[in-house]
């Protein structure tokens, strides 16, 4: 008697997977996360946080099971362990609230964050008020609004902000962005800021951080060719959510923010034999390795990294981190 034999497997469909290049950390998140990693290790655990270090899910659990222990405010601090700024950047009254209760504390603004508010306090020193463009209620606008007295800063969140906007009187005007923006939204907000103030300076290129202008010009490739760009990062992260909508502008025909392989609808590769796959600046290399492993087992992938920016840039950790 003949032993039963399965029928063969049905084959797998076909399928284009596409990496953008860049994707993933930068150089700010790669430092600020280390930083509290260094903490935790010079000085052991707890390590207090004030904020999320960066806008990943992943990323804080892990940091929370290796001794981070993440607040929302300086007074739920106590004064006997360190405290880490998040790599957003914090109002001038946070460290100066530090410094009064004598705390050891490490800042882990990205420098590119830092550099805004140092730009911001030089345009504010040569009487020039400062249109801020960037999104209400984020942790870098706040900290950027938060350099200079109430008042010395207008926040312009759209090219509608952009057209209602009234100079305070007659004072000089100057400009700063959060890092990151939608570089094309920023534009635009930018052109009609110049129509109606033509004094204003011309848009730089390095106003928008380099890893948020690269991942960005890397996603539009993807959305060209691709019906479906999946994009790694938290739902709180502002760079990550602006992959999706520079992805559906580019031509994807859908485009989704996920923490992860666990939250892809597989429905939505119905129809589909390119799939790009890119990761906002907070997300690790990990979730995307996974994300292209779950692609892999359902099916036949053919998987291709994009040519892109090759980013080289690091940032030093502070001294107290690094000294013996």
């Amino acid at each position: 008697m003949n032993a039963h034999v399965p029928p063969p497997a049905a084959p797998l469909r076909s399928i284009s997977v596409r990496l953008a290049t860049p994707r993933g950390f930068c150089a700010g998140v790669d430092r600020a996360i280390q930083i509290v990693e260094r903490a935790i290790e010079k000085y052991g655990a707890p390590v207090y946080v004030r904020h999320e270090i960066v806008h990943n899910r992943h990323v804080v659990e892990r940091l929370k099971a290796m001794g981070a222990v993440f607040v929302k405010e300086l007074d739920e601090c106590p004064d006997d362990r360190p405290v880490v700024f998040s790599a957003h950047g914090v109002p001038k009254s946070v460290p100066a609230s530090a410094r009064a209760r004598e705390l050891l504390f490490l800042d882990a603004t990205c420098p590119l964050v830092s550099k805004v508010h140092v730009e911001a306090e030089r345009h504010h020193a040569a009487g020039r008020h400062i249109v801020l463009i960037g999104h209400a209620g984020h942790p870098e606008v706040i900290g950027t609004m938060g350099q200079l007295p109430p008042g010395a800063i207008t926040l312009v969140e759209t090219e509608e902000d952009a057209e209602r906007f009234q100079r305070p009187g007659d004072a000089p005007l100057a400009y700063a962005t959060q890092t990151t923006l939608s570089v094309d939204d920023t534009a635009g907000i930018l052109k009609v800021l110049k129509r109606r103030f033509p004094e204003l300076p011309d848009p730089h290129k390095e106003d928008i951080c380099y890893a948020t202008t690269n991942r960005q010009d890397a996603v539009k490739a993807l959305g060209e060719g691709c019906q479906l760009v999946l994009v790694v990062g938290s739902k709180n992260s502002s760079n990550s959510a602006r992959l999706v909508e520079v992805a559906m502008r580019a031509g994807a025909r859908a485009a989704y923010l996920v923490d992860d392989a666990s939250q892809v609808d597989w429905a939505w590769f119905d129809g589909v034999d390119t799939v790009g796959v890119t990761a906002g600046a907070s997300a690790p290399e990990p979730l995307i390795a996974a994300l292209v492993d779950a692609i892999s087992a359902r099916f036949d992938a053919t998987v291709s990294e994009d040519a892109g920016a090759r980013e080289t840039v690091t940032f030093k950790l502070p001294r107290l981190l690094t000294n013996a």
